[in-house]
């Protein structure tokens, strides 16, 4: 009679960072959810299940469970959109494509939860602290994702304010589906834009 294997162990290390990963997914999801005042660590370990105490120890408080969650997926969505970018056509059509793959960065779950964060920002100072580092990252990041995926000189013409506006465009558009799907006149108004661009960017004719 053959001796059964023993299971293999899953080391610690890999155990705590799955379990940092759920904790992390559900803050995301429960503040799309909830709202940040519907988000507390109660709701949100009880959906990652994950026990109480090793959430706190991991996360103290509200606000370092949700500042950790907002930074990880997000690099996680770049990192996605950077995979994408690799495919994305070299001429005809690039900036109608490119164009997705930046509304994407907004019309997205990580977006909608630093979305709730920022509003109750506005009113809590202490939170408002926290926050605004985070959001300037987010800034950086969009624009130099955006000067990326349009593969431009951002300091040729009026490219770094087409840029700007592409962003603030975006954004906006994204703002109008967290309420309803707004898919359709989005596609509309980035058609549009990306004849715009195409037509006002100035490229390195390289």
């Amino acid at each position: 009679m053959s001796t059964p294997i023993p299971p293999a162990r899953v080391p610690q290390e890999e155990r705590t960072r799955a379990m940092r990963q759920r904790l992390m997914e559900a803050t995301v999801e429960c503040l799309v959810e909830y709202g940040w005042t519907g988000t507390t660590t109660t709701v949100v370990s009880k959906r990652a299940g994950v026990s109480r105490g090793a959430q706190l120890h991991h996360f103290p408080t509200k606000s370092d469970l949700v500042m950790a969650a907002l930074d990880h997926l997000s690099e996680r969505r770049h990192t996605e959109i950077a995979a994408s970018a690799a495919r994305l056509p070299p001429e005809r059509g690039r900036t109608r494509a490119a164009l997705n793959l930046i509304a994407d960065l907004y019309v997205s779950p990580v977006f909608f939860a630093a979305l709730e964060l920022w509003v109750a920002a506005r009113t809590d100072p202490v939170l408002r602290e926290a926050v605004a580092p985070l959001e300037r990252r987010f800034g950086r990041d969009a624009h130099r994702y955006t000067v990326s995926l349009l593969d431009i000189d951002e300091s040729r013409g009026r490219n770094r304010q087409l840029v700007q506006a592409t962003l603030d465009l975006t954004r906006g558009l994204a703002l109008a589906a967290s309420l309803s799907d707004d898919s359709a006149r989005r596609a509309m108004i980035l058609d549009a834009w990306a004849i715009t661009l195409d037509h006002e960017l100035d490229k390195d004719p390289r």
